[in-house]
């Protein structure tokens, strides 16, 4: 809705007593180029600059929505073009407003176009809880750009947003802050007028501490700081120190470095609990990675990886639950992220455990590294191009699909590996069904053992 009386008297109240807004309010850029992060979205031409006035020409601006995870600038960018652009800003959230306030919107805003030339911009947040009635009643204004709407989303627009509205719109991700993102912020408003005005100092100790915790959250990040600093210097205090930091989030500070040995450490101590079968240990050092931040695509990753190296065959479904959390994080992200990790940690630790495909792999590389490949034999060479018959390609090749059984006795190794076995199955798990299978299919193969 658009600014009352009593909205504009808290406005002026910020402005002559900022200390009355959270840090986080006071310290929101004023320009574009005061933003943190999504540099890819702030080029010279892009809709965003159009948004704010700093182009011109025939081409006028374009509908955005900004899909990204909370903390990441959008209620900021829409708060920069509020205040920089010409046009009447009106703001919405999905939470509170309904069809009735949308067409209020809209029918205001063809009055200031119709009546003084004046452009409207409307801002709506988190769209995705707008029904599909209530986003179909943006169209209208959308199309015939009564409004240019800056919709904000923390969900995959593709499945939260309606395709009209999408094609009549730009959508631009945002993409997750840096930890030097969070750290050039934290540092302006350590120093900032609108911020703490250089009441305190951080330590680099706490600073890495208040970096883990905001998780690439802006918001998170600045709420922390002022409620340390004000905890400082109750104390009486000019320096935020760890102990402070820590009371006053209730979190304790994980001695794990991102990009240093405790990386690997908890990592490796994570994979070898999962391969160990202790689910308990696994997700005490899941949930230490968590806390210190770690990416969660590093995470999934690993666990992909122990999907296949210690468990295989022995329950096929660990590599699928592995992928499918991995594309789960990739789209969720924390702090949900965590409930997938966990799910996937829990049923790798208790799966039955198999190394046969990690060791089968090994040895064949290992023969082929030696230089025992040799020839492929003649009857499995290519025999579909012109002149190949002449040369015996494919020649006495049995196709196993004729015989009853499904498979046919003829060699498909080299000469030099006719014989090897690599494949050595266990019989945990559901690999014992595995392990009869090439039992039977060597035997009627006749191969003979190594």
């Amino acid at each position: 809705m658009e600014p009352d009386l009593f909205t504009a008297a808290a406005e002026e109240r910020q402005e002559k007593e900022p200390s009355s807004s959270p840090l986080a309010v006071r310290m929101r850029p004023r320009t574009l180029d005061e933003v943190v992060g999504q540099r890819h979205l702030l080029k010279p031409g892009s809709p965003l600059r159009r948004l704010v006035g700093e182009a011109s020409g025939p081409a006028g601006p374009s509908s955005v929505i900004l899909w990204g995870p909370p903390g990441t600038g959008k209620t900021t960018l829409a708060y920069v073009v509020s205040k920089a652009t010409d046009a009447r800003f009106v703001e919405l959230s999905a939470i509170t407003a309904g069809v009735k306030e949308v067409r209020s919107v809209i029918d205001g805003a063809r009055r200031a176009s119709g009546g003084y030339g004046k452009d409207t911009v409307l801002f709506l947040d988190e769209i995705h809880r707008f029904s599909k009635a209530q986003q179909d009643s943006l169209l209208p204004a959308v199309e015939n750009r009564w409004v240019t709407l800056i919709a904000a989303t923390t969900e995959n627009p593709y499945f939260s947003v309606i395709s009209p509205l999408l094609s009549r719109s730009l959508l631009l991700t945002l993409e997750p802050l840096t930890d030097d993102d969070i750290k050039g912020l934290v540092q302006r408003a350590l120093t900032d007028e609108r911020g703490l005005k250089g009441a305190v100092t951080l330590p680099e100790e706490t600073e890495s501490h208040l970096l883990r915790i905001a998780g690439g959250d802006a918001r998170r990040a600045l709420t922390a700081l002022e409620a340390a600093a004000g905890a400082a210097l109750d104390k009486g205090e000019r320096e935020i120190g760890l102990t402070t930091l820590e009371e006053t989030v209730d979190r304790a500070a994980v001695k794990y470095d991102r990009d240093g040995d405790q990386h690997y450490d908890v990592a490796s101590a994570l994979i070898k609990s999962i391969r160990g079968s202790d689910v308990d240990a696994a997700l005490h050092y899941l949930a230490r990675m968590i806390e210190a931040g770690e990416d969660p695509r590093f995470i999934a990753r690993r666990l992909m990886i122990s999907a296949s190296e210690d468990i295989g065959l022995a329950d096929p479904t660990a590599l699928q639950t592995a992928v499918a959390a991995a594309q789960a994080v990739a789209m969720i992200g924390f702090p949900e992220a965590a409930l997938t990790l966990s799910h996937a940690t829990i049923a790798l630790a208790l799966a039955p455990k198999s190394n046969a495909a990690t060791t089968a792999i090994g040895a064949a590389l290992e023969d082929v590294r030696k230089g025992l490949a040799g020839p492929v034999p003649a009857h499995l060479r290519d025999s579909h191009y012109k002149g190949a018959t002449k040369l015996g390609h494919g020649q006495g090749y049995v196709y196993p699909h004729d015989l009853p059984e499904g498979i046919a006795a003829q060699q498909y190794a080299p000469d030099a590996l006719k014989d090897r076995e690599y494949y050595e199955p266990t019989r945990h798990g559901a690999e014992a069904r595995y392990a009869d299978a090439v039992e039977w299919t060597r035997k009627n193969l006749g191969r003979k053992r190594s």
